[in-house]
């Protein structure tokens, strides 16, 4: 018998993009519950990406099904538009557009079995004093796709805090953290065990402080020369609670479908 998963493996499912049948990319992504409904978030960039030419048209999660055969796993396949119009929400802020998106589950689609264990409102920093500088971060995800090939399970990256956290990094809705990262992480959730969980947080006594979306490097640095300087960009997760309002929030996703 398997010891007991840490419920933060089980929160941040692997996301890979289609088109039709044709596998583009692979990246991070973590469950979100708002009242009754349940979300997948990632960056908006794995959804659509205009600079890199990335159009899919869906994703495929893997959801488990056994918290002790952890190679009880299936495939869930999302779409990302209907009738032609996405299906995500995503966001801006005064600081302009925010690389972090959210799409909608179909609860009655899922898997009977499937284990979701989803983070909440109660979940996000509202206190940023409670936050220190040397605070020990994790980025929850799957870096290059690598995963445990078997279980089919995300790694945990350690980082650090590189910014003050609660202040909006070069005006704009991030911080900054100091760790190893890779293609294939973005979306990930970056997070802080929670040292005194209340009742709401118990089942996944995490802290979400963010989603990471991408490196920090300067334009100006001499890459054969200088080494990159090994920072991440996170948005602040508190951008959640907008993209997740119902009605949806009036910055929705307004991307035309593949080939429209």
């Amino acid at each position: 018998m398997n010891p007991p998963v840490d419920p933060l493996f089980f929160a941040a499912p692997k996301v890979d993009t289609f088109a039709g049948a044709q596998a583009l990319t692979n990246a991070s992504g973590f469950f979100f519950r708002r009242g009754e409904q349940l979300f997948l978030a990632t960056s908006r960039h794995v959804l659509v990406d205009e600079d890199s030419a990335h159009h899919p048209d869906r994703i495929e999660i893997v959801l488990h099904l056994d918290t002790q055969d952890l190679t009880r796993c299936t495939a869930f396949s999302i779409p990302l538009f209907k009738d032609g119009v996405a299906t995500w929400r995503q966001g801006q802020d005064s600081g302009g557009d925010i690389d972090v998106a959210v799409l909608e589950l179909d609860q009655s689609a899922l898997p009977a079995d499937a284990i979701v264990h989803a983070f909440t409102p109660e979940h996000l920093v509202r206190d940023f004093d409670t936050v220190p500088v040397d605070a020990n971060l994790f980025i929850v995800g799957f870096p290059l796709g690598f995963q445990d090939t078997v279980h089919q399970l995300p790694v945990l990256r350690r980082a650090a805090m590189a910014s003050p956290f609660g202040i909006r990094f070069q005006g704009q809705g991030m911080f900054l953290t100091d760790g190893r990262a890779h293609r294939g992480i973005s979306g990930a959730p970056v997070v802080m065990r929670d040292p005194a969980p209340r009742a709401a947080t118990v089942p996944l006594p995490w802290r979400l402080l963010g989603v990471h979306s991408s490196r920090m490097d300067m334009g100006n640095r001499d890459r054969e020369l200088d080494e990159s300087l090994g920072l991440n960009c996170a948005w602040y997760a508190d951008i959640l609670l907008t993209l997740t309002e119902d009605p949806p929030a009036p910055a929705a996703a307004d991307a035309p479908a593949p080939g429209a």
